[in-house]
């Protein structure tokens, strides 16, 4: 897992040193001050997912996108409604040691996007930025729940932005600000690579357990960052007018992600995998709201 997570450094590198080179832009206007700055949102409190109050997101974010005349045309910014609300009341069961670690991994995974998000508002005042980094806050609180809720040590020492335990996530972290700091479309690109890699990641994490709380958390985690990779998608091809390859899900997972309508998330039962919205291969994830079976 942690090699789909790391290989992303190689693919953008390649990507910045030929992109940049025909196509640098210019920092977008800086966006209104009512927006959510770095430094209050790394303040937000991190506390228990069943305690949590939602994403700190604006809530006509899609007019906000509207009016930013960024390409989205009502791009969700991924919060999922149900965890606005308090989690479902799942009994707490015996975890495995990779079931654990995953929830580990998985904290400083969302709050890696998290920061990345905001480290690169400040650098082009893209609002979209800021809005996504939002919704990540709620994510990394989220699988923060878990590790209470498991009796699992908690990898964030330090919330500080850009402040990482696991050292490859300090590295990846430090590379993706790099490569987002060269031009508007890098930074894009950078949030629609991470976007990929926590979708992988989450589905294997889905696939790897049967505890429904954390089922419940992933899969609206999965829903979010599927959101947030059509934002990001929408606003990259608006930039260069061109049409996006993936670079890490296989074309027909993503092609089936692009093409359906953002989620809200919640209600992550098993579902029949004849009906999933977005599948690859013999697995299909059942609709209404993200709930998974198999063929």
């Amino acid at each position: 897992m942690k090699k789909k997570t790391l290989i992303i450094t190689s693919v953008l590198i390649m990507s910045t040193l030929l992109f940049s080179a025909c196509q640098p832009l210019t920092p977008v206007a800086s966006a209104p001050e009512d927006n959510p700055s770095s430094a209050e949102v790394s303040k937000t409190s991190v506390e228990n997912v069943q305690n949590t109050e939602g994403d700190n997101m604006p809530k006509n974010e899609n007019a906000e996108y509207q009016n930013e005349g960024d390409g989205h045309s009502q791009q969700g910014n991924g919060h999922s409604d149900e965890m606005e609300s308090q989690t479902p009341s799942y009994a707490i069961g015996e975890i495995s040691q990779a079931e654990a670690d995953g929830l580990a991994f998985m904290r400083e995974e969302e709050k890696l996007a998290r920061d990345v998000y905001l480290t690169l508002y400040d650098q082009w005042g893209l609002r979209l930025f800021s809005n996504i980094a939002a919704s990540e806050q709620t994510h990394t609180n989220a699988v923060k729940g878990l590790l209470e809720t498991y009796e699992i040590t908690d990898p964030v020492t330090d919330d500080t932005i850009g402040v990482f335990s696991n050292q490859d996530l300090q590295a990846l972290n430090d590379q993706l600000v790099e490569m987002g700091s060269t031009s508007l479309v890098e930074a894009l690109k950078v949030g629609v690579a991470i976007e990929e890699i926590d979708i992988l990641d989450l589905i294997e994490y889905i696939e790897g357990t049967e505890e429904e709380n954390i089922e419940w958390v992933y899969e609206n985690l999965l829903a979010g960052s599927e959101n947030h990779l059509r934002a990001f998608v929408s606003q990259l091809e608006a930039q260069t007018g061109e049409t996006y390859v993936p670079q890490y899900l296989s074309q027909e997972l993503y092609d089936s992600i692009i093409s359906a309508e953002n989620a809200r998330g919640g209600n992550a039962g098993k579902g029949n995998g004849g009906n999933g919205g977005n599948g690859n291969g013999g697995n299909g994830r059942g609709g209404n709201g993200g709930g998974r079976g198999n063929k």
